[in-house]
């Protein structure tokens, strides 16, 4: 499928996020993120690129800042990451 810019669009339908979070995320993630999301930070979405482990974007409450959250459930806050424009 092809997006407004002639883009070929890479999500394949996938949601954002999936409901089987935890066929996605390690125990370590699961818990963090109940963590983050008491101090107003939201998942926003997790890549799932082929062969490769997924990235865990989350978003703080003001939507100012983003992080990736790594396997060991801690967030790095300066992450080397390129979001689409919407």
């Amino acid at each position: 499928m092809d997006n407004d810019k002639g883009e070929r669009e890479k999500r394949h339908n996938d949601a954002p996020i999936p409901d089987n979070l935890e066929d996605w995320l390690t125990e370590e993630q699961l818990l963090a993120l109940k963590h983050v999301e008491s101090f107003g930070w939201q998942l926003k979405f997790i890549r799932r690129p082929a062969f490769q482990d997924p990235i865990v974007v989350l978003f703080s409450a003001d939507g100012n800042k983003i992080g990736v959250m790594e396997k060991d459930g801690k967030i790095d806050m300066n992450p080397d990451i390129t979001l689409r424009e919407e």
